[in-house]
């Protein structure tokens, strides 16, 4: 193969090159997926030790995998379309021979026996698994730290929270370690983290990536899978391989996967836009209405009409609240009855919570759900996209594992701070955070994109587009972490990092 030092361009490495670029250069031959995995390695040993984005690892195997990789490459053997991407697989995800820890103490030393079936799909897709990224435990909150490995950092100020669940995939996407990384979605787990730092996340329709982890596998709003990437064209590229109609998830579809390998650019000046600062309902802080606000006014005039709206969403606290605590109470009943002292006070909250309900509680939960999809509907009938921000305040002290307060309102449980993003998840519509620039901290501002019902790829269209708009200016594009900053914190760390 040739060597990759002409094809590099302005980046010192090639990890922080794009997935979907890199991808290209495998199949050219511009670059060996063994130079690759090593690039990516050397920035995990720089960086990673102050972060704690990524966990357990299997480097001998990932390199052994990379070797196959160059191998098939340059015997003109048929390649998948991840073909020599190293990839992080968030640890919720069973992995073969890797440990899965779920971010629990009662799975520290879980080591599966097979991959579980998104896993599978990506590696049969040419991507190799190099570790796996931090998690909240069993992906339940908003602050990526658990009882195992402890709390994963905002590359942008470590001292803050990168967000949660999704947090170590979004860190090492963010700071180049890995070129692609999954996460899940419940109440905003992939779109939170990656608005903390400033990379994609693409929470698509419910079982678009089928899913076998569900309890109740019949509730749409429960966790999605789905990708993360640092631009929307690398989110695409990860979803078209793990978009399936696996129907042992009861409510995956038929689906081409094919459909999901490339950007459709979309004239902008042809869609009807509506922003909305809160949704109409959610808690916001007066600076991320501030910032939203000025950012729309930078890219307003690209739209056919933008105009400020919000949709319909009354009740949507407390419908998400009932159908959270029915789903978790399923998830997590038998564990806490066997092992209640070790679990985290955020599972034993919801647990609680789910005790208490009825039959009937339930019902107005779900009733409630179907009035807000409804009314979206007619919502959509008005206007093709929704724009809020992704998060109601900036990164807050990576050692504050709650919200109580937004805009001086006292917050209800301690994921109401986050409603901007479970709202849209009792939607079921696809819906994705793009970067936008930085807000007063200096950490990153990021738009919540939300389209029509099952309208995935239009969604991701349409993010492209308007991700290389925002790109022109430096106000609006996407902002980068300082390598080398974190590169020197972590020669000399101050903070206890991941468990070995």
């Amino acid at each position: 193969m040739r060597s990759s030092a002409l094809n590099v361009g302005d980046h010192s490495e090639l990890c922080d090159l794009s997935a979907a670029a890199l991808r290209e250069m495998i199949g050219a031959r511009a670059i060996s997926p063994v130079e690759l995995l090593e690039s990516c390695l050397r920035r995990i040993e720089a960086v990673n030790p102050v972060l704690n984005a990524i966990t357990a690892t299997c480097i001998d195997r990932a390199r052994s995998e990379a070797r196959v990789a160059e191998q098939a490459v340059m015997s003109g053997a048929s390649l998948g379309s991840l073909h020599g991407l190293p990839i992080g697989i968030k640890d919720l995800n069973d992995t073969q021979g890797l440990r899965t820890t779920r971010g629990s103490p009662l799975y520290a030393d879980h080591v599966p026996e097979k991959d579980d079936s998104m896993v599978a799909a990506v590696r049969r897709a040419g991507a190799i698994v190099v570790g796996k990224t931090n998690v909240s435990e069993f992906g339940v909150g908003a602050n990526t730290t658990n009882p195992v490995y402890g709390p994963t950092r905002n590359p942008f100020d470590p001292m803050r929270t990168c967000g949660g669940s999704s947090g170590g995939s979004a860190v090492a996407l963010a700071t180049s370690m890995l070129p692609l990384c999954t996460g899940t979605d419940h109440g905003g787990s992939l779109r939170i983290p990656a608005a903390f730092c400033g990379v994609v996340g693409f929470r698509p329709s419910p079982s678009l990536v089928p899913s076998l982890r569900r309890p109740l596998a019949w509730i749409p709003t429960s966790s999605v899978q789905g990708p993360m990437g640092r631009t929307v064209s690398d989110a695409l590229l990860l979803l078209s391989a793990q978009a399936s109609d696996d129907f042992h998830d009861p409510l995956a579809r038929p689906v081409d996967p094919a459909d999901f390998r490339a950007i459709e650019p979309v004239d902008l000046s042809t869609l009807r836009v509506a922003v909305s600062e809160d949704l109409g309902f959610a808690p916001v802080e007066p600076t991320i209405r501030k910032t939203f606000n000025e950012r729309v006014s930078l890219f307003k005039s690209v739209f056919k009409s933008c105009v400020t709206r919000s949709p319909d969403m009354r009740d949507a606290d407390d419908a998400f609240e009932v159908i959270r605590a029915t789903i978790l109470l399923a998830a997590h009943k038998e564990r806490r009855e066997k092992h209640g002292e070790k679990l985290g006070p955020n599972i034993i909250d919801n647990l609680n919570q789910g005790l208490k309900l009825s039959a009937a509680d339930v019902s107005r939960g779900l009733s409630r759900q179907t009035k807000i999809y409804r009314a979206f509907q007619d919502f959509f009938g008005e206007f093709d996209l929704l724009i809020s921000p992704t998060v109601a305040l900036p990164p807050f002290p990576v050692t504050q594992e709650r919200i109580t307060h937004v805009d001086g309102i006292r917050m209800r449980s301690y994921f109401h701070w986050y409603a901007l993003t479970y709202g849209l998840t009792l939607t079921t519509h696809p819906c994705i955070s793009i970067p936008c620039g930085l807000e007063p901290t200096g950490t990153p501002f990021a738009l919540q994109v939300c389209g029509p019902a099952r309208a995935d790829k239009f969604v991701l269209n349409v993010a492209h587009t308007l991700e290389r708009y925002l790109a022109s200016d430096a106000r609006t594009s996407r902002p980068t972490p300082c390598i080398e900053t974190l590169r020197s914190r972590a020669a000399a760390p101050t903070v206890s990092t991941a468990r070995p």
